[in-house]
């Protein structure tokens, strides 16, 4: 992130065998191998990387210390917690009413930065508004029934009629503050990065310039600190304002490496926590302390925010080297190319110590590029990386099964799809 001048985690139920139906044990993922040598091309790289060796996995695997191999799933509870469901459709009438406050609230006197603010939150582009539903889903686990949706028969005047709680007002709040500062963040990380591209489209900066593109963030971030201090509880504005410190941090991390910290694991899982895995877990922790929860539970919404995070951007990673800039809505191999070095490369380097000569040099030279994917080819990076999400995704679920028992039925329903969410994290292609 930039800115622009001046603004400078009891005891366990039937349900907690849940997580079990996420994190059983399954057969050992497939290793594909080529049948055809690498390309040499660059433009050919991401088909090197798939090429050479590349490895799939239909679940989850079972790994040392996890939470898979120690406990059995539970049959005894309803059918409710066991049939397969969307979590986005469990809350989808909360985020369109979240997605049309978005709308009203960065609308802008100044004509054209109302039409860059409201970029990202036109329909179409708005994205998969990620964190919001898993910060809906998180009010839901920790609070009890989640608000009825509007009926046919005696629809409400308003839509928000339809959510009367002002506790659940206030949860809403919070996660319009973070879809806020989680674009800004993406309005600023495009002008540093100089992308063309984002969510399939052409990104701000490249349509309305770098200046307009940071100045828009910048207003969507205020926006954020006016909806913040609506609340009225100093403890989550200071979160909220710790996760922006968070985003400057990280991204200053990324850009001022030093040559010992671009090859260390360490800092890299530092630097992604300060950069991505801060908004959804200090966000996650927010939304217990508004409802009044104990320390204790709002530790465990936090650790489950936090390795949800890590486990997202750990697949990011992955994905930069394995998708392609369709199936992701922005340039494959933007990564490397801007000389960011990530877990992937990080976990071939300990398998080919000469690779660390080729990251210290930089990858300014496209040769550098070349050489650099050609050892991640033959290593175990890519396959690495995604073992380590899976862990976290563990580390997610267990977060979410060690919350006190509950029989209501909308909270299990939302712990079941806060536990499907860290499936479907790690298994995205996209």
């Amino acid at each position: 992130m930039i800115f622009s001048r001046g603004f400078s985690r009891l005891p366990r139920n039937s349900f907690h065998g849940l997580c079990r139906c996420l994190l059983s044990n399954r057969p050992d993922p497939h290793q594909f191998l080529a049948s055809k040598a690498c390309s040499q091309s660059l433009a050919d790289s991401t088909q090197k990387i798939l090429g050479c060796r590349e490895f799939w996995s239909s679940g989850l695997p079972t790994f040392p210390g996890s939470l898979t191999s120690r406990h059995q799933i539970h049959h005894q509870n309803s059918s409710i917690v066991e049939e397969p469901q969307d979590p986005f459709s469990l809350v989808s009438d909360e985020l369109s009413l979240i997605a049309d406050r978005l709308r009203a609230m960065v609308v802008a006197k100044v004509p054209k930065l109302a039409s860059a603010a409201e970029y990202f939150f036109k329909m179409g582009v708005e994205g998969k508004r990620f964190r919001p539903t898993v910060l809906l889903l998180m009010s839901t686990a920790l609070n009890g029934s989640i608000p009825e949706p509007p009926t046919q028969s005696e629809p409400p005047t308003r839509l928000e009629d339809a959510f009367p709680t002002e506790l659940r007002a206030r949860q809403q709040c919070i996660a319009e503050v973070t879809e806020m500062i989680h674009v800004a963040s993406l309005l600023h990380d495009d002008v540093l990065d100089d992308a063309d591209t984002r969510r399939g489209v052409g990104s701000l900066n490249s349509i309305m310039g770098n200046k307009v593109a940071v100045l828009a963030g910048d207003f969507l971030l205020s926006r954020a600190c006016v909806a913040l201090a609506s609340l009225r509880n100093t403890e989550v504005v200071s979160l909220l304002s710790t996760v922006v410190e968070h985003l400057v941090t990280g991204e200053t991390m990324q850009m001022t490496t030093a040559a010992d910290q671009h090859c260390s694991m360490e800092y890299y899982i530092e630097k992604t926590y300060y950069k991505t895995a801060s908004l959804i877990s200090n966000s996650c922790k927010a939304i217990a302390i508004l409802a009044g929860h104990t320390t204790e539970v709002a530790m465990l919404a936090f650790d489950y925010g936090k390795n949800l995070g890590l486990a997202f951007q750990l697949i990011d990673d992955v994905l930069d080297f394995t998708g392609t800039s369709a199936s992701l809505g922005k340039g494959s191999l933007s990564d490397i190319r801007h000389g960011i070095v990530t877990a992937p490369i990080l976990f071939a380097m300990e398998e080919f110590p000469q690779l660390r000569a080729v990251v210290e040099q930089g990858f300014d030279n496209p040769a550098n590029v070349e050489i650099a994917l050609d050892y991640l080819g033959k290593s175990n990076g890519i396959q690495r990386t995604r073992e380590l999400a899976r862990k976290h995704a563990s580390l997610a679920a267990e977060a979410i099964e060690s919350l006190r028992e509950s029989h209501d039925e909308d909270v299990l329903r939302s712990r079941r799809a806060l536990l499907d969410l860290t499936h479907i994290v790690i298994t995205r292609t996209k």
